[in-house]
């Protein structure tokens, strides 16, 4: 009995309500295949939509050899589908997009040759945003550059998740524990030998962004947060400021009490201080709540996710979680 090739390229997109998309996802990613000189399995990682997708799509891989669905028991959130699509992936060249065909699945083949010359980490890099409004873009852009100017690893500007990385990277990646996560500054992070493909950004085909602003402020506190420790530092020379002011106002009252009649009857500066030190006690408190809390995540290594089904896989690899020792 002759034994099938072995796969080479695996394809991971990331689900969350995208029936409007997937009729046309399926098509691009047909002509896709075609096109690939090696076999090629796609995985798609349904994060617990609450539209049709995840039925269409367990269809489409009960027809389909090679195609798979993961299917998670709840919403577990965006980074963490493209984990669990990483560690189900059997290829050699692994590649990662979002399902709204913003990225478009045709720029794969030109990831695919830079792999082939060496490459071990291939970034698509934004060059035009389609159909974003003026306000998302200069956010992001002050994320990259706020996240630039902070991080200890040099992040990518203008890269989002869609990327091509060798297979030594992915299990790198996988020695990776930490559940707040932040993809592509633990790609970041990784090194290996590193280059991009540059293409336009197309709008939306259908549907609506699943990244709307307080998502994304908190996908910038997690890269901020996971990537950088200045803001802890930042605390304490904060504090250092404040007391130092406030010691300055001090021997200011002092040296009035001794010179005038003192200074000027009410509690008005009085209240000013005090809220104002109240205030960057909260703050910096909150600072290093975020990082406490963010310890406490870690220590109660509980699974990244939980699996309520899988289609189109072997008996053999249908774990239902992932535990991250």
């Amino acid at each position: 009995m002759l034994q099938a090739d072995p796969i080479r390229y695996s394809i991971i997109l990331p689900i969350y309500n995208e029936e409007a998309v997937i009729p046309v996802l399926m098509l691009r990613l047909e002509q896709l295949l075609a096109s690939l000189d090696a076999p090629a399995e796609v995985i798609f990682v349904n994060d617990g939509s609450t539209d049709t997708s995840a039925i269409f799509l367990a269809g489409m891989c009960k027809l389909r050899p090679n195609h798979r669905l993961i299917n998670f028991s709840r919403n577990f959130g965006h980074q963490i589908a493209i984990t669990a699509g990483l560690d189900a992936a059997q290829g050699e060249a692994i590649i990662v997009m979002d399902a709204d065909l913003q990225d478009p699945p045709e720029l794969v083949l030109e990831m695919i040759a830079r792999w082939k010359e060496g490459y071990e980490i291939i970034h698509a890099r934004r060059i035009s945003r389609e159909g974003e409004t003026w306000f998302k873009r200069a956010s992001a852009n002050l994320f990259y550059l706020g996240l630039s100017r902070l991080a200890k690893v040099e992040i990518p500007r203008n890269v989002g998740d869609f990327r091509l990385i060798d297979r030594k990277v992915l299990e790198a990646f996988r020695a990776m524990p930490e559940r707040d996560r932040f993809v592509r500054g633990m790609f970041a992070w990784l090194g290996f030998r590193t280059t991009y493909v540059d293409f336009h950004r197309a709008a939306r085909v259908a549907g609506e962004t699943k990244y709307p602003f307080v998502k994304m402020v908190r996908l910038a506190l997690t890269g901020i947060i996971g990537f950088s420790d200045v803001p802890l530092r930042l605390a304490i020379w904060a504090g250092i400021g404040v007391s130092g002011l406030a010691f300055m106002y001090g021997l200011y009252a002092i040296a009035e009490w001794f010179t005038t009649k003192g200074i000027a009857s009410g509690w008005s500066s009085t209240v000013v201080i005090i809220s104002f030190l109240c205030g960057m006690n909260m703050l910096m408190t909150g600072i290093v709540g975020l990082y406490i809390g963010r310890i406490y995540n870690e220590v109660k290594r509980r699974p990244l996710y939980i699996v309520d089904r899988k289609v189109g896989f072997d008996a053999a690899n249908s774990d239902q979680t992932r535990h991250v020792a």
